[in-house]
């Protein structure tokens, strides 16, 4: 049975804080994610390298080296533990034997570090989706989604900690959204498209996180919302729509949430504010210290009520002074330790409207998380329980926001924005409440060929 959100899980601002939630979850070292301080959460990849049944030793190596760096840096900087994410490569979920074998050589690494320093560690592993391979994705059969569970089965059952996914259901659709910046196209997408796959995929998710003494961590729409956000950094495509497009992805990613995710979310679900206002669960945010995975707008605020705070992703490439996850679990831990000494100084929340309204006023994409407005607009979101009409809401909520923070001089804003969320405004409003009626408007618009209605649980 699915949980219902109908209400926020705070009734304060000041208790919406970075490093505290009301669900709090106590890995199996004894971290407590949530429970009043925020913790660093890194994470790394392969330098550029194709992995095969003759690399994939090479590669194994490369990894044991790097989380053996990384956790000795982390004793020697005195972090009160380390999450560590295993973000899989395709090949090692086309491959489930490779992503097994690493993510064992991680977890013992993670044993020997605790055994030898009393480093407390846990570790998120996120298959990525191998669904979209196929074109037009097949979403509820074939080998890429059997070759998907089988890792995820046998990571939890090996000791992983969380489990997440970076799932990709409505994507194909989305995509042409994007380029064309039609945000019908993307509510349809996220809201039909994304809401119904999340459901099917997050039921087998939870199946087996509950079976293997394992938590389901959460998704992340970083194919959908972070697109975005880099489409509009390269000006492509306006930033207020990219401001709305994170919001409208907000109740794609509660349906993970509801299916019995417990967090902490994904480090690049920047939706993650919204999720913990509405579901009390801890999540994971990236911002500054991701800049050696991408750039953004965002640095400071996303750490703003954050429970981990993580690097995106690392090559192990050499830089002047260490290899480069070495020297991003440093930036992590300095960055957890400064915020953790504001939170026993009392000063908490002065240290989290410094991270606010340091970026807040400069991007609107920024403005969408400060604190206050994700509460009011989550506060909307709770009363209805229907996910399509939660995204057109969440859609409609932002444009208003924006609108009322432009015109009275609280953010930063080109001179055409207010036509596109004029343009967005009106767009939204012809979309009906009814998903079934709103589907046969859609499909003169879409391409059949790009995806298939029935993977999806359409006609």
């Amino acid at each position: 049975m699915s949980i219902k959100f109908d209400k926020l899980a705070y009734s304060d601002l000041n208790d919406f804080v970075y490093g505290s939630s009301p669900k709090p979850i106590t890995t199996k070292s004894g971290m407590v994610i949530g429970g009043g301080q925020i913790y660093p959460e890194i994470n790394f990849t392969l330098p550029g390298m194709d992995v095969n049944d003759t690399t994939i030793k090479k590669a194994c190596t490369i990894y044991s080296n790097i989380i053996d760096g990384v956790l000795k840096r982390a004793s020697e900087l005195y972090a009160p533990g380390v999450l560590v994410e295993f973000e899989t490569l395709p090949d090692f979920t086309e491959n489930p034997k490779y992503g097994i074998e690493v993510n064992r050589i991680l977890l013992n690494a993670m044993k020997e570090a605790s055994e030898k320093h009393g480093l407390k560690t846990a570790i998120r592993t996120t298959p990525n989706d191998l669904r979209e391979f196929s074109r037009p994705p097949i979403m509820r059969s074939g080998k890429y989604l059997d070759t998907m569970l089988e890792l995820f089965t046998q990571v939890a059952k090996d000791g992983s900690d969380f489990i997440s996914i970076e799932s990709t259901g409505g994507k194909e659709v989305h995509d042409d959204a994007l380029v064309k910046a039609d945000i019908r196209k993307a509510i349809f997408a996220l809201g039909i498209l994304g809401c119904n796959d999340m459901e099917f995929l997050w039921k087998h998710l939870i199946d087996i996180a509950k079976a293997n003494n394992c938590f389901g961590a959460g998704d992340s729409a970083c194919g959908f919302a972070n697109t975005a956000m880099v489409l509009a950094e390269k000006g492509f495509i306006p930033h207020v729509f990219a401001a709305v497009i994170r919001v409208t992805a907000v109740p794609r990613a509660l349906v993970a949430f509801e299916q019995g995710c417990v967090g902490p979310s994904k480090d690049c679900a920047y939706e993650g504010p919204y999720i913990k206002a509405i579901t009390g669960c801890p999540i994971g945010m990236e911002g500054k210290t991701a800049a050696g995975a991408h750039l953004s707008p965002i640095g400071n605020i996303a750490a703003a009520v954050a429970d981990t705070w993580s690097n995106e992703s690392i090559q192990q490439v050499k830089l002047l002074s260490e290899m480069a996850p070495v020297v991003a679990m440093e930036q992590l831990i300095y960055d957890c330790r400064l915020m953790n000494a504001a939170t026993n100084k009392g000063q908490q929340i002065l240290f989290r409207d410094l991270l606010v309204d340091s970026d807040a006023a400069l991007d609107v994409q920024a403005y969408v998380l400060r604190p206050d407005v994700v509460m009011r607009i989550s506060a909307e979101l709770v009363k209805t329980q229907d996910n399509f009409l939660r995204t057109k809401m969440a859609a409609k909520l932002t444009v208003q926001e924006l609108k009322k923070a432009i015109n009275e001089g609280k953010v930063k804003s080109d001179r055409r924005d207010m036509k596109w969320l004029d343009k967005m405004d009106k767009a939204i409003d012809t979309i009906p409440d009814d998903p079934n009626e709103f589907y046969e408007q859609m499909k003169s618009e879409l391409d059949m060929k790009k995806f298939i209605p029935s993977e999806y649980g359409l006609k």
